[in-house]
């Protein structure tokens, strides 16, 4: 019994309902809810930040002839990127259903409306969402993550200071003044250069007052009795190995990054960003034009040999042979597929000669990776991997085009410009980089919700 009376309440309450939205609809006007640019019902209404509402076809219709983000009616500009007014787009479907439908099936049928609809979306997906929750932050532009920025922005200023105060003046005149001008104390830099073993013999050579003129008439005979007593094999034919080098040269050879910069100034600027704009293309730049100076030891870093007798990143360098077969199948699979793991690997072995600035590469490396990796992502999800090859063909004419504008230009940019080029390339590109991969980290959250 009591089941009946609950049947038959529900039964009222639905009739009551059904005619309640007859009334509603006989009330409300079609004309009420009539699109400013199509002047018909309202498909699909995305609300502008002004206020005005209009079918979404006829907004992407009207974003892709004018490319301009402006109301079509009052001419405002519309922030962010436009969405569907759901609670709108629900009333006008349930009371006029049939017209909506009619409608919906009409706009499928237009091609110029599905390009234009496919556009505009492209256009949304490619924008940088907006966060809702204003308490996290701050109205001004500001918030937490800004402060870690500008944190990690002072950090950079100041490192940067140090290398322009300290390391980089302090040594880089070695490669360009003659052997023969040498005074003892730069011999000993010399020598520590080689690595952390050649600390031992620094004394002998200070006691002998070892200079430029005395250092090109040493033979390894030499380097066997006293004095220098050097008994390790290793040691005396790493150091030989080096002297016949400034011997040839007539000058210290480049053993560190701000060395190679000192001799390579242009080269320099374009390797940094050539193999963080494309790391392929320069990796095989330096096969086909720099290969015994820069992609032996290269590949020699990021690919050793099992049987490495020298345990220093330097004094290995200094004799190298053409790669193995194993070395070319490990650095071709991580060229293929990891590139910029190839970079961070030949930092990592440069960490005791380039304390911060090789942790500076390493996860600018780290992140450079995550930002292909969602490049890859954004195209295998709007099924636009066929489009991989243009983007690739079109991408490398970019890269070579702005290397020969470089080329050309380069006699004429002062070293100060370049300076400042390297070091923002070098120091805060890792910056921006936490900023692009928190930003799509937070484009990849929106879409999935």
């Amino acid at each position: 019994m009591e089941e009946d009376e609950t049947l038959q309440g529900e039964t009222e309450r639905a009739k009551v309902e059904s005619h309640a939205t007859l009334e509603t609809g006989r009330r409300v006007s079609v004309s009420e809810f009539l699109c400013h640019c199509c002047y018909d019902m309202l498909v699909n209404p995305t609300t502008l930040n002004c206020g005005h509402s209009f079918c979404r076809h006829c907004l992407a219709l009207w974003w892709v002839s004018s490319k301009k983000n402006e109301c079509p009616e009052c001419r405002e500009k519309w922030e962010g990127f436009p969405k569907v007014n759901i609670l709108l787009r629900d009333v006008i479907e349930k009371l006029f259903s049939d017209a909506i439908e009619q409608r919906k099936e009409d706009i499928q049928q237009n091609s110029d409306v599905a390009r234009s609809l496919a556009t505009f979306q492209k256009y949304g997906n490619d924008q940088i969402p907006t966060v809702p929750n204003t308490g996290r932050i701050n109205p001004r532009g500001g918030g937490f993550f800004s402060g870690v920025l500008t944190a990690l922005t002072c950090v950079a200023v100041v490192l940067l200071g140090y290398h322009w105060s300290s390391r980089e003046f302090e040594e880089d005149h070695l490669v360009h003044k003659p052997v023969a001008k040498w005074t003892a104390e730069e011999v000993i830099l010399w020598l520590e250069q080689l690595g952390p073993w050649a600390s031992h013999y620094k004394e002998r050579f200070l006691l002998e007052k070892v200079n430029g003129r005395l250092l090109l008439t040493l033979t390894e005979e030499d380097f066997t009795k006293e004095p220098y007593s050097i008994e390790n094999g290793n040691h005396r034919k790493a150091i030989m190995a080096e002297l016949e080098c400034v011997k040839t040269l007539g000058v210290k050879p480049p053993q560190n990054l701000w060395e190679y910069k000192a001799v390579n100034p242009g080269k320099s600027l374009f390797l940094l960003y050539a193999l963080k704009s494309s790391p392929r293309l320069s990796m095989l730049y330096l096969y086909m034009f720099d290969y015994a100076e820069a992609f032996l030891p290269f590949i020699h870093t990021i690919c050793p040999m099992q049987d490495d007798k020298y345990e220093d990143t330097v004094t290995k360098l200094l004799d190298l042979k053409d790669p193995c077969w194993k070395q070319w199948r490990e650095f071709i699979v991580k060229y293929l597929f990891l590139p910029y793991q190839l970079i961070a690997e030949f930092a990592w072995d440069w960490l005791d000669v380039h304390y911060w600035t090789s942790r500076f590469i390493i996860v600018n490396a780290m992140l450079l990776s995550v930002l292909e990796l969602f490049s890859f992502w954004r195209l295998w999800s709007r099924r636009e991997l066929k489009s991989v090859p243009h983007r690739m063909w079109r991408h490398f004419w970019k890269v070579s085009t702005q290397g020969l504008f470089v080329a050309i230009f380069w006699p004429f940019i002062p070293q100060f410009v370049c300076n400042c080029l390297f070091y923002w390339a070098l120091y805060f590109n890792p910056i921006i980089n936490i900023d692009l991969v928190v930003k799509e980290v937070r484009r990849l959250e929106t879409q999935v919700q």
